[in-house]
C-alpha cells in the first residue's frame, strides 16, 4: 500500500490499522512496541489485520479485549496471550480494538463498519459493487448482481434475496415469497435474520430503494416513474420513505449530486458508475459517538483493499 507520511505516534488520533503478514516476528521489535503503546493513548480505534493482530497483542494493547485471528494460528495465539479474550470469527469488534482473521475478513468488517455508520442501505450498496466487479463475465451477474453478503451460505435465504432482486417493480408479501422459497413465513424470517442480520422486510425496502436512489441519480426519468419501477403505490409514498431512508427528498439528491457533478467532472470520468455513485453519496454520513463513528470514510476502499494483497492466508 502507498505510504502518505511518516509515523507520528504522538500526534495522531485517527484509527490505526496495523497489518501484517509474514514473518512478523521480525517487526515486533521493542522500539515497534513502544511506539504503538505510545500511539495508542491517543488513538480512537485500533485494529489488527491478520498477523497485525499479533503485534497488538505483543504491546499488550488487547488486554481484556475479545479478539480473533487465523484460524491456523488461533490456538497458539490463545496459549501465548492468555489476557486476551479469544473469540472463533472473521473479525471482532470490541469497543476500540478491532481485529480481523486474514485479508478476506476485511471485506466483512468494512461493511459492519459502514453498516454500523451508514446504516444498513448504504452497506447493501457497496455489497452490490463488490459482486459486480467478480461478476466473472456472466451477463446475468451483470445485469443484475446479487445484494447477498460474500459469506452468505444458506441456499433458501439465497433464493429468497435473489427473488427479492427479481420483484423490486411488483413486490412480494412476505407469505408469498416463503411459499416460493418452500418455508413457512416464521421459518423465512428467522432464516432471514440470523443471514443476513436483518428482517426481510428490512432488505426488501433498502433494495428498493436503492434501486430507486440509482435512478434519481442516474437518470432523467421522473420520480413518478421511478416510484413504478420500485414497487411504490406513488410519487408521494416513494417520496416519504426515500426521505425516511435517506435524510433528503429524491429531488434534494438529484440536486446535490449534479452540483458535485458539475464542480467535481473527473470524479464521475475516471470511476466506474458504481464506484462514481458511491463516492458522491458518502457524504450522507450519519453522526456517531462511539469509535465505529470515527473511522474515516475514505479509508475504507483502502481497508478493503488489503482482500487483494499477497499475503499468507486467504
Amino acid at each position: 500500500m502507498p505510504v502518505d507520511a511518516a509515523f507520528r505516534p504522538g500526534q495522531e488520533t485517527a484509527p490505526l490499522f496495523v497489518l501484517g503478514s509474514y514473518n512478523w516476528k521480525r517487526s515486533a521489535t521493542s522500539g515497534l512496541k513502544m511506539q504503538l503503546s505510545q500511539t495508542a493513548r491517543y488513538r480512537s480505534v485500533m485494529a489488527g489485520i491478520e498477523s497485525g493482530t499479533w503485534l497488538l497483542a505483543e504491546a499488550s494493547l488487547l488486554d481484556d479485549f475479545s479478539a480473533t485471528v487465523h484460524w491456523e494460528d488461533f490456538d497458539d495465539f490463545a496459549a501465548a496471550h492468555t489476557q486476551v479474550k479469544m473469540v472463533r470469527d472473521r473479525f471482532v469488534i470490541d469497543g476500540k480494538r478491532i481485529t480481523a482473521a486474514s485479508s478476506l475478513p476485511t471485506v466483512d468488517l468494512m461493511l459492519e463498519i459502514i453498516r454500523r455508520r451508514q446504516g444498513y442501505s448504504l452497506a447493501l450498496e457497496v455489497t452490490r459493487l463488490f459482486v459486480y466487479e467478480q461478476g466473472g463475465g456472466r451477463a446475468e451477474a451483470l445485469a443484475m448482481p446479487s445484494t447477498m453478503p460474500l459469506k452468505m451460505n444458506d441456499p433458501r435465504v439465497a433464493h429468497a434475496v435473489r427473488l427479492m432482486e427479481e420483484t423490486v417493480e411488483q413486490p412480494l408479501s412476505l407469505a408469498r415469497l416463503a411459499r416460493r422459497v418452500g418455508l413457512s413465513a416464521r421459518h423465512l424470517q428467522g432464516l432471514f435474520q440470523q443471514g443476513m442480520g436483518v428482517a426481510p422486510h428490512v432488505h426488501y425496502l433498502a433494495l428498493r430503494l436503492n434501486a430507486a436512489r440509482r435512478k434519481v441519480i442516474e437518470t432523467p426519468a421522473s420520480f413518478a416513474d421511478i416510484a413504478a419501477a420500485t414497487g411504490f403505490n406513488s410519487a408521494s409514498a416513494f417520496s416519504r420513505s426515500y426521505r425516511a431512508q435517506f435524510g433528503e427528498s429524491p429531488s434534494e439528491s438529484r440536486r446535490r449530486v449534479r452540483a458535485r457533478v458539475r464542480e467535481h467532472p473527473r470524479l464521475v470520468e475516471t470511476r466506474s458508475a458504481a464506484g462514481a455513485r458511491l463516492g458522491l453519496l458518502a457524504t450522507d454520513h450519519r453522526s456517531r459517538e462511539d469509535e465505529i463513528g470515527r473511522i474515516p470514510l475514505e479509508f475504507l476502499p483502502r481497508l478493503c483493499q488489503l482482500r487483494h494483497q499477497p499475503n499468507r492466508h486467504n
